[in-house]
């Protein structure tokens, strides 16, 4: 998970026009066993097509959604909603408003008392032991990289007992990448 971590900005495939309801359908194709071992249940809202590293978009949604099949109540089955609304003035790319999108990832899990917000976005802080829940304490500090190398932020609202949202600001389009320098003729034949 560290090498993993580490590898976000370094190892990022380039940005495409990426659907992010096929992405989901991936990612809950990959949870299927969770799913129905928990007997969970996920509502899916429209979701858009926006410019993203395809591979990068799948481990942020593979962990968020995880994490709500995870981190349940065992008295009742975990239900998993998500969609998005337009976010036009949510992010500034140079001092600009950049048209964005807002994920929601809403769930009726176990949730966690807000005063540990940035505590769970950590590297290796967990808010329970690992006898309670696996897991290495990355995951979230990973979704949090991946989310800013797309130029985006990364939140969520909880109260114990009552489930968490994590709400996910995203542009809908990349920057231009930059071209790749050229040499200085050195003047010599």
């Amino acid at each position: 998970d560290l090498l993993a971590f580490s590898r976000i900005a370094t190892m990022g495939k380039s940005n495409q026009q990426l659907d992010l309801g096929e992405v989901v359908a991936g990612v809950l194709s990959d949870l299927e066993i969770a799913l129905d071992e928990s007997g969970g249940t996920v509502e899916l809202g429209d979701l858009p097509i926006i410019e993203a590293d395809a591979g990068q978009m799948r481990q942020l949604l593979q962990n968020l959604i995880g994490n709500a099949i995870k981190y349940r109540d065992p008295k009742r089955p975990p239900v998993v909603r998500i969609w998005t609304e337009a976010a036009p003035d949510a992010l500034l790319r140079e001092g600009s408003p950049v048209p964005a999108i807002r994920l929601h990832i809403a769930d009726n899990g176990i949730g966690f008392d807000e005063k540990y917000l940035d505590r769970i976005f950590t590297p290796f802080k967990r808010l329970h032991t690992r006898g309670s829940y696996s897991g290495t304490g990355m995951g979230l500090a990973i979704c949090r990289r991946i989310v800013e190398r797309h130029g985006g932020e990364i939140t969520a609202y909880s109260e114990p007992d009552e489930g968490t949202t994590f709400i996910v600001t995203l542009p809908r389009t990349q920057p231009a990448a930059e071209p790749a320098a050229q040499p200085e003729p050195s003047g010599e034949a």
